[in-house]
């Protein structure tokens, strides 16, 4: 994951858009992207969104308010890099403000606006890609880095243009592609994605997706979190390694969102992730396939 940068909100009043409705499987999308540099700011963007795309399609007679905020909290389950065979139960936290204009704040993604046409969605959006430490640490909020990534040396985090464009073939299935592009420290590289998402079960309680995904990055992405220079090697013990562009990641998973209320709500999910290409034969990765979930509850007003 990012791979689609995009955070969703739920939305509590007004119609939902078919963007609404898949908005569970792009945050999934999402948090395993950041799950590759922090595992405190992965569980945030499990967090569903789409509110500014749908706050432009619901009529005015639907009375739809000129903004909206969302705070949500939870447990998530990851690993704590992609590639590690050891388990992180993190907090999920977060907090979003969106305008009907299209423009929204986040504890995740950023500073950015998003909006729709006919079938169209898009989103642009300045975030941050955090760094990854080569020790174990623990802090409030969660905790990060890995006893196996010892000798590596840290990758600094990088502020990153997040562009999203989706579309939706039916009311009932989604395609999107995005990038991110990184700002600063440039050396960290990019990635790419497409995804596409089925709801399969959609009446106005319950939300149910299914989805699926594939992520690509260039070379100096591969090279900074699956590579191993000749420096890195003489500190880890690991073997060099120096990674092609190509094929990263591909996920899978389903969402379960379940309407408390007007205003409250509770979302389940499970997945999983599986490194490809030179990704997965890196000397870092332990286990190439790893399961990864969450639930937590929102809150909008």
């Amino acid at each position: 994951m990012p791979s689609l940068p995009a955070l969703r909100v739920s939305v509590p009043h007004g119609r939902r858009s078919s963007s609404d409705r898949a908005a569970v499987f792009f945050s999934m999308i999402d948090m395993t992207t950041s799950m590759k540099f922090s595992p405190v700011a992965t569980v945030v963007l499990l967090l569903p969104l789409s509110l500014a795309a749908q706050a432009q399609t619901t009529p005015a007679s639907a009375a739809a308010p000129t903004s909206t905020v969302v705070v949500q909290g939870g447990l998530a389950v990851t690993t704590r890099y992609p590639g590690s065979d050891e388990r992180l139960v993190s907090p999920l936290l977060g907090l979003e403000y969106a305008h009907a204009s299209g423009f929204f704040a986040s504890t995740q993604r950023g500073l950015g606006y998003a909006g729709s046409t006919g079938g169209l969605s898009y989103s642009a959006a300045l975030g941050y890609r955090g760094k990854r430490e080569e020790k174990e640490t623990s802090r409030l909020g969660g905790g990060s880095g890995s006893k196996h990534l010892r000798g590596m040396g840290e990758v600094k985090g990088s502020a990153t243009a997040n562009l999203t464009l989706g579309y939706a073939v039916t009311d009932w299935l989604e395609l999107q592609v995005a990038t991110e592009q990184p700002i600063t420290t440039r050396t960290n590289g990019a990635l790419y994605s497409l995804g596409a998402a089925a709801t399969v079960l959609s009446d106005g309680r319950n939300t149910v997706v299914l989805s699926v995904s594939a992520s690509a990055a260039d070379r100096k992405y591969m090279q900074t979190y699956h590579g191993v220079t000749a420096a890195q090697s003489a500190r880890s013990g690991y073997a060099v390694f120096t990674p092609k562009a190509g094929a990263h990641m591909a996920e899978g998973g389903v969402s379960w969102q379940y309407k408390l209320s007007s205003d409250w709500s509770i979302t389940g999910m499970v997945g999983a992730q599986r490194l490809l290409g030179d990704a997965r034969k890196s000397p870092l990765t332990r286990r190439a396939t790893a399961p990864i979930g969450a639930v937590y509850v929102s809150y909008s007003y």
